[in-house]
């Protein structure tokens, strides 16, 4: 089972404090700079939404260049494979693969030239799936669990409130042991009341 981060919801204050440092540090490692995940609120409660490293991750089952893979525990992207056709995003069900680009250095927004016409102005927000730029190739971005660092996921670490854990194999195998504990003890005990001999009257 792959590793992942788990947030709690009544500890989040919504503070935005993990987008930040996601964005900052896959920024100074050369990566797309766009935050690996998303605070999301309700009336009452905010989380951040992010990668759930499936097991059988769609969205390395439909990428066409294995940009997508499962390495350490955890599915991991390779932007430079990445190819732009934005089938992960399409297949991901959680919503968790959002699309970045970067201009090319020195080359100012809308150029053109005699021989070329005037490029579009950059389109009003919609999202990532349909939105398109003129000078920039979308990447996509996803959760890497911070994999180029030593110490480990940036918004785990930068959380003020703690609401964000990593869950690795050892803690994945100790809630397993627990599930079939209870199980196992409910099994017995539903068990027990049909095998119970009827009271004398």
């Amino acid at each position: 089972m792959n590793r992942f981060v788990i947030a709690d919801s009544t500890l989040c204050i919504g503070c935005h404090t993990c987008e930040a440092a996601c964005a900052e540090t896959h920024r100074l490692y050369g990566l797309q700079s766009m935050p690996r995940l998303k605070v999301m609120r309700n009336l009452n409660e905010s989380a951040p939404q992010m990668c759930h490293h499936c097991e059988d991750a769609p969205c390395a089952g439909v990428c066409p260049v294995n940009a997508i893979t499962c390495a350490d525990g955890a599915v991991q992207l390779n932007e430079s494979v990445c190819v732009s056709c934005k089938l992960c995003g399409i297949a991901c069900p959680f919503g968790a693969i959002e699309f970045s680009g970067s201009r090319p250095l020195h080359i100012p927004a809308n150029v053109n030239s005699p021989k070329a016409p005037p490029a579009p102005p950059a389109p009003a927000r919609v999202s990532t799936l349909l939105d398109w730029v003129p000078g920039v190739r979308p990447i996509a971005v996803k959760c890497d669990l911070c994999s180029f660092d030593e110490s480990g996921p940036a918004c785990v670490r930068t959380c003020p409130t703690k609401a964000l854990r990593l869950i690795d194999n050892k803690e994945i195998a100790q809630s397993s042991k627990r599930k079939r504990e209870l199980t196992l003890s409910t099994s017995l005990g539903d068990l027990t009341l049909f095998t119970q001999p009827e009271a004398k009257k």
